[in-house]
């Protein structure tokens, strides 16, 4: 027997608004029960686990220990622009000369993810 993993639970103030944010750097829709005001929200992905929002009445503290990591479709530094474009924040640049690395941004409640190269920057390094 194993468990199958249902979703990835980010807890926040605003799920519906931040389910939004996600939305946007996903392309893929909110639950369609999901109004305003809801205290739990879902992003249903194209495949694999949902992300789900779940209110909670404390703000975040400290680094997540859990974190989502990003693979574009396009170049990483074009998909960290329009993510900065959508309300994420610059947390810390992982980036190297060489191309490889990552960009950790943090989400409009302050969730930290990564960017990482896409398939075309991966080919582009040979590695």
């Amino acid at each position: 027997m194993v468990s199958i993993l249902q979703n990835v639970a980010i807890d926040c103030a605003d799920p519906y608004e931040l389910a939004n944010f996600w939305a946007k750097v996903t392309g893929r829709p909110l639950h369609p029960e999901d109004k305003p005001g809801a205290r739990e929200t879902q992003v249903l992905l194209a495949e694999g686990p949902m992300l789900y929002f779940n209110q909670v009445p404390e703000p975040k503290k400290t680094k997540n220990r859990i974190h989502l990591c990003l693979r574009p479709e396009t170049s990483r530094e074009q998909e960290v622009e329009r993510l900065l474009g959508l309300g994420a924040t610059f947390v810390t640049d992982q980036r190297n000369p060489d191309g490889t690395g990552w960009a950790v941004l943090a989400d409009p409640e302050g969730n930290e993810f990564c960017v990482l190269r896409s398939e075309s920057d991966r080919a582009s390094t040979g590695f």
